[in-house]
């Protein structure tokens, strides 16, 4: 482990217990003070130097979770110290510094996994076996209304295009503007706040285009419940709107007769008909062609009740973690990888570009430093 973040204890520690055959077994900080109390609490040995911790406990593998702020410098400090890592995310706020990452880290031969798990997520996995069996042709367009902030939005909205689409232009438009007086849920506190709006518009070098909607108090404000993603495809399209908790999918099709549309049904299969955990999400096309498309949790097919009952965000950060596992194992690329996350950053560095710029396109990709 990494840094001393939240996630280490919250999160990481009981994602990594539940994975088979990988091993917690040292803590790194800077300081002695928080490295000594990370270790106490993981119950591991704990270092504040990467080099003693790698060559006194074996470790191959280390994730990075630091301050927001620190996590290029600490992701690049591992990659040079030969960790294989998981960051969170941004791989870095600055792209040359996320370069910079991903060039040490082939130099060393390290994989970069970041935790970008949006796209992880049991439905939004779903929606992607269902894009990628071809149930609804193309995609042209996709839309992310305020699912995640930066980076996170921009991620979930290119994978219904795929992530070998390729942008070449945005346009963006950022605005501030007062709220009145209301109940914060991160900070707990009731006030005046104020809300930056980022919207932006991505075209990509084959006519496809995606759009991008966040708000800064997206997250813990009830003025701005709303969360959604869209995307309109050759033979048909989907929605997901609703609140984080409770959100709605209508995913539709052609008719076989061209008339339309024909729903989509999802459903989640769990352990049991009372409950556990889940073990997969099917979608009942009626396309007598594809009638079913599956996707089964990876987490979630152990025998005798012995899964592990994580809710869906949970599921999702531990595919980053096995994403970096396999690489590491089969010494193939991650699935998302650093190359994905610093686009991912760059575009929304673009859209404020473009927005401060007085909404002018800015091309991609933007000059490396």
């Amino acid at each position: 482990m990494l840094g001393a973040g939240n996630r280490a204890l919250y999160l990481y520690r009981r994602l990594i217990d539940a994975i088979d055959d990988v091993e917690l077994v040292g803590a790194w900080s800077r300081s002695d003070s928080s490295a000594k109390r990370l270790g106490e609490e993981l119950g591991v040995p704990w270092f504040t130097s990467m080099e003693r911790l790698k060559r006194e406990t074996g470790a191959v593998a280390g994730i990075v979770t630091v301050s927001y702020g620190a996590n290029g410098a600490v992701g690049l400090e591992a990659v040079s110290a030969g960790f294989h890592i998981l960051t969170e995310t941004p791989i870095a706020h600055d792209l040359a510094e996320a370069d910079e990452i991903i060039r040490v880290a082939a130099a060393n031969g390290v994989h970069v996994e970041v935790a970008e798990q949006f796209h992880r997520r049991p439905l939004e996995q779903l929606k992607l076996a269902l894009i990628e069996a071809g149930v609804f042709g193309r995609v042209y367009s996709s839309f992310n209304d305020f699912v995640g902030h930066g980076y996170h939005g921009v991620s979930v909205m290119r994978s219904y295009l795929g992530f070998d689409a390729k942008p070449v232009r945005v346009v963006g438009s950022v605005h501030d503007y007062p709220l009145a007086s209301h109940y914060a849920m991160i900070s707990g506190k009731t006030a005046e706040r104020k809300e930056t709006q980022e919207h932006g518009i991505v075209e990509f070098d084959d006519g496809r285009v995606g759009i991008f909607h966040w708000t800064s108090v997206g997250y813990d404000s009830g003025l701005r419940w709303f969360r959604g993603s869209r995307f309109y495809a050759e033979r048909g399209m989907g929605v997901m709107h609703g609140t984080f908790n409770e959100p709605i999918c209508e995913l539709t099709r052609i008719g076989p007769d061209g008339h339309g549309p024909v729903a989509i049904t999802v459903q989640r299969e769990l352990e049991r008909c009372d409950g556990g955990a889940l073990t997969l999400m099917r979608a009942l096309t009626g396309d007598p062609e594809r009638p079913t498309v599956e996707w089964r949790n990876p987490f979630g097919q152990a025998e005798g009740g012995r899964n592990p009952e994580w809710h869906d965000d949970e599921i999702g950060v531990a595919g980053c973690i096995l994403s970096l596992v396999d690489a590491v194992r089969s010494g193939s690329a991650p699935s998302y990888g650093g190359e994905q996350a610093r686009l991912d950053q760059e575009i929304i560095l673009a859209i404020r570009a473009s927005a401060a710029a007085g909404n002018t396109p800015i091309a991609l990709p933007m000059e490396r430093a």
